[in-house]
């Protein structure tokens, strides 16, 4: 008896044309890629020098075909080329960061004590399981993938099934056999959290809390970052035109679908007018269309499904505050809009929505930009000093001061609250698939 895979078909969300077919993987096709990485993990974890050498080869490999996997992308979840070009050099800045620090990371740190020698060692975990998003199909996927290899351990990827043929790409890139990809639609990949030494999430918090309920039951280390829903604090008009450049990158970016999206805007009432006048002003003028041209800065949404979403949201919003669209909708592309609204909203807006605010004391900006469930970033705007006082009442993971809220392989990145658990990136990132071991040696 033969058992028939569903087929997935991977739409274009612009043209709406079909761009790839992939037979979805069977149990014992992942059960075998899961013994292959497993297998080949043993060897991998035993000398860091050669897993450096494979992430020059990965690194050569993204060089290679950077602008291949660049189209890939465009064509699959519809990002502007330009930035889908700039998401894959990212990722290969983080492979140059690991292989420049990773000796440094994982080395044995010394702690005195009264043995004769006493110290913490760093041991990979062995395989662990990464769940990816469509909204950034490179980076998300390097940047929990690239530290845990460099760590020792090997990767299974199970990315979203819109993205389908980015994820056999990556497989194709990484060239080794301690990196699999598993093409699987829905939450099936749940049955499998068992076999794993770990497992990294990166997606909405209503599906993160199944997998990390499937991960709790068989005690597995998780790494999860979930939805956010980041406040823009504007406290006075230093830098002005800088800050109102910045708002509108923060919220359009990645056509609006991206975690750490600026979405919430609130601003001192002293510059809310000018502040609303300036991104109204903006926001006419943005560029939509084709996600293939380059000067392109609004693309579509990820898909039907996602736009039918953010509309259905867009009505709520109505009937809560003062809804302003500029331009007209075409297909999965949704205009940028503004909501001027006192109400509290507390769904994430994955899309390029933004939410204006008004406030008059520092308290009341504090609350406003806390009184959601999400933690993820923050960014504050006006003078540093100012500035800074505010950074310790913030519930965030992360605040940038005069920067928009950005991933940066230098700094630990990850969430509070419903936005997540653990840390990537960084050294914190590299050791959290460790074992921290403590030696004693007397």
């Amino acid at each position: 008896m033969y058992t028939i895979m569903a087929i997935i078909r991977v739409i274009n969300p612009y043209t709406g044309n079909v761009v790839g077919k992939y037979e979805e993987d069977s149990r014992n096709s992942i059960i075998k890629k899961i013994s292959i990485v497993k297998k080949n993990q043993l060897t991998l974890k035993k000398d860091i020098k050669e897993r450096i050498e494979l992430l020059k080869k990965i690194k050569y490999n993204f060089e290679k075909n950077i602008d291949e996997l660049s189209n890939l992308v465009t064509n699959e979840m519809g990002k502007p080329i330009t930035q889908s070009y700039n998401e894959i050099k990212k990722s290969i800045n983080l492979i140059d960061y690991t292989i420049e620090h990773a000796e440094q990371f994982l080395s044995p740190e010394l702690i005195s004590t009264e043995a004769k020698r006493s110290y913490v060692r760093y041991d990979p975990l062995g395989v662990i399981l990464i769940i990816m998003p469509w909204n950034f199909p490179v980076w998300q996927v390097m940047r929990a993938a690239i530290p845990a290899i460099a760590a020792g351990n090997g990767i299974i990827l199970k990315h979203a099934s819109i993205v389908s043929g980015t994820s056999s790409m990556l497989e194709r890139l990484f060239e080794t056999e301690v990196f699999k990809s598993v093409i699987l639609k829905g939450a099936a990949i749940n049955n499998f959290i068992k076999y794993f030494d770990g497992l990294s999430f990166t997606g909405s918090t209503s599906a993160g809390t199944i997998i990390y309920q499937e991960a709790a039951k068989n005690l597995k280390k998780v790494v999860m970052e979930l939805g956010g829903s980041d406040p823009f604090i504007v406290i006075d008009d230093s830098n002005f035109e800088i800050t109102v450049k910045n708002a509108v990158l923060g919220r359009l970016q990645n056509n609006g679908q991206s975690c750490i999206a600026s979405k919430r805007f609130i601003v001192h009432e002293s510059v809310y007018e000018e502040f609303y006048t300036a991104i109204r002003e903006q926001f006419m003028k943005v560029k939509m269309g084709d996600p293939a041209s380059k000067d392109t800065v609004l693309g579509p949404l990820s898909g039907n499904e996602q736009t039918k979403i953010l509309k259905k949201q867009l009505r709520y919003l109505v009937s809560i505050g003062k809804v302003e669209r500029f331009g007209e909708d075409n297909g999965n592309i949704v205009t940028p809009t503004i909501v001027r609204t006192d109400h509290l909203y507390n769904e994430e807006l994955f899309g390029p929505v933004a939410i204006l605010k008004k406030y008059r004391k520092a308290e009341e900006a504090i609350d406003m930009a806390n009184e959601t469930p999400y933690g993820l970033g923050a960014s504050i705007w006006g003078n540093r000093d100012n500035a800074e006082k505010i950074v310790p009442w913030i519930d965030a993971g992360m605040v940038f001061i005069n920067k928009i809220v950005t991933s940066d392989p230098r700094l630990p990145f990850g969430g509070i609250k419903k936005s997540g658990i653990g840390r990537e990136l960084s050294k914190y990132g590299m050791v959290e698939f460790t074992n921290v071991k403590s030696v004693w040696v007397s």
